[in-house]
């Protein structure tokens, strides 16, 4: 409120202006509305423009609405030309606008995106579209991470990859954070992490980013710090320490716990679950670690690991007994090559989704094998997608390990999935 004895709009009518009021009225000041103009340079306001007149429908001939509904039911494979169309339709589906519909109307489709490195040691993805079983164009990965090891890599909103962390050639141990968007196809720049560290453990409970572990350069080589970013207030903060310092060599999210196994400074192998609600860390010594094996995943509250290097057999852990005791087996081995060995096991469309070294993909139906894991066959569950790799047969990976020709070509390093 502003005491009217000191308003300028007591002011004699004849000053027209702020300033030359305040010479007559000291210590005045501005009330809400003043009648007197703040400046003498009148502005003049512009006529509220149209937009329904100024901008060219979506499509000819059709309300924006219906336009809108009949551009969100094109295939995700189509949307990097339908960005070409014009400025109208790029800025549409650069937008979250357009992706939340289709996610709410259950059309949003996932794609896998596999981050690998040759025998040059160059850094390089490639994003599968299972629907159509191609191979998508990507931008490069930014040249920080190019050359870089041991980064962490997560998923958060279904359509935000992020990398973090590291540890740069000539650098170091890094601290930076970036992100690659699903629906703009572009990196973007995020907020560094609080603590430089590399072969760390990373997972995403409620959206957020948790980080765990690793190794630093510095004095203290292995690391017990551990840290929590929040999208929504786009910052880090430090969570509890560890119980010791830990490489992290396995991890996953099961039943709203972070688990992980790795080594210690001494090389002792060591197992601790993080609890978000309590903000604390406590050791695991029972079955859930004692067969935990790398690749593993959660899905529908159930946890999967692989039971052989190339991926033919899953292991189920079973909470009542407290092993892993029930398996999925398709009957069908591939060999012990390393090209031919699993490097991921992810969650796909409601299946288990299994990737090699060789780019080739597995799916694996697990919903159909509840309840008669242990003895049914089910061959039956498995399928396969004709990828960049190919499978070998046992006969031909044995002629090419005597010809010398099996040498791994690539190492998978990540596999995740992204939603548009």
């Amino acid at each position: 409120m502003v005491d009217s004895t000191a308003c300028l709009c007591r002011v004699d009518a004849g000053l027209k202006t702020v300033a030359g009021a305040k010479k007559y009225v000291p210590r005045s000041k501005l009330c809400l509305q003043p009648d007197i103009k703040p400046s003498i340079h009148p502005t003049r306001q512009k006529p509220p423009r149209d937009r329904n007149r100024s901008q060219s429908p979506l499509l000819p001939g059709l309300p924006d609405d219906l336009a809108i509904a009949c551009l969100i039911r094109v295939p995700r494979i189509e949307h990097r030309k339908l960005r070409l169309v014009c400025k109208r339709w790029y800025r549409l589906l650069a937008g979250n606008f357009f992706y939340s519909l289709r996610k709410n109307l259950g059309i949003a489709e996932e794609w896998i995106y596999i981050m690998k490195r040759d025998r040059d040691g160059k850094l390089s993805w490639h994003a599968f579209d299972p629907m159509y079983q191609l191979w998508q164009p990507l931008p490069p990965v930014p040249k920080e991470y190019s050359e870089a090891l041991g980064f962490g890599c997560v998923v958060l909103s279904g359509c935000h990859l992020y990398l973090f962390g590291g540890k740069d050639p000539v650098k170091g141990s890094m601290r930076r954070v970036i992100f690659y968007s699903a629906r703009t196809n572009k990196w973007h720049r995020a907020p560094d992490m609080l603590r430089r560290r590399h072969f760390f453990g990373s997972c995403v409970i409620n959206n957020c980013v948790y980080v765990a572990g690793g190794e630093n350069e510095g004095i203290h080589r292995s690391l017990r710090s551990a840290e929590v970013y929040d999208p929504n207030k786009n910052r880090w903060s430090f969570i509890s320490d560890m119980s010791t310092e830990m490489v992290p060599l396995i991890g996953v999210v099961y039943e709203g716990k972070w688990f992980l196994k790795g080594v210690g400074a001494h090389r002792q192998v060591l197992s601790e679950f993080y609890k978000p609600e309590t903000d604390s860390w406590h050791p695991v010594y029972d079955g859930l670690v004692a067969g935990w094996r790398n690749p593993c995943t959660s899905m529908n509250g159930h946890l999967y690991a692989l039971e052989c290097k190339d991926g033919c057999k899953l292991k189920v852990y079973d909470e009542a007994t407290d092993s892993w005791s029930k398996h999925i087996d398709s009957k069908m081995h591939l060999g012990s090559s390393k090209a031919l060995e699993a490097a991921a096991l992810l969650p796909l469309n409601g299946k288990l989704c299994i990737i090699r070294n060789n780019m080739s993909i597995s799916l694996v139906d697990v919903t159909k094998s509840d309840g008669s894991m242990s003895g049914a066959p089910s061959e039956h569950l498995w399928e396969t997608l004709s990828g960049k790799g190919q499978f070998k047969t046992m006969v031909t990976n044995f002629l090419s390990n005597l010809a010398g020709r099996n040498r791994i070509k690539s190492n998978v390093l990540h596999c995740l999935v992204l939603q548009a």
